[in-house]
């Protein structure tokens, strides 16, 4: 599994985890736990969705 997530994208998947995540509980909503797939995309730098699509936001080495 190659990752294909760049920093900037890990960034913001962070942020925006952390505030769906946030909200989610603020409005006592299950929704919020759609901030753990932002998270747990974050945590392993890879998404599965780039991968279908063929994208990749990771800087070439």
């Amino acid at each position: 599994m190659e990752s294909n997530i760049g920093s900037t994208d890990r960034i913001l998947r962070v942020v925006l985890g952390l505030v769906v995540i946030g909200l989610g509980i603020a409005y006592s909503s299950w929704w919020g736990l759609i901030g753990l797939v932002a998270l747990g995309t974050a945590a392993i730098s890879w998404c599965p969705a780039y991968r279908l699509l063929g994208l990749s936001t990771r800087a070439k080495s």
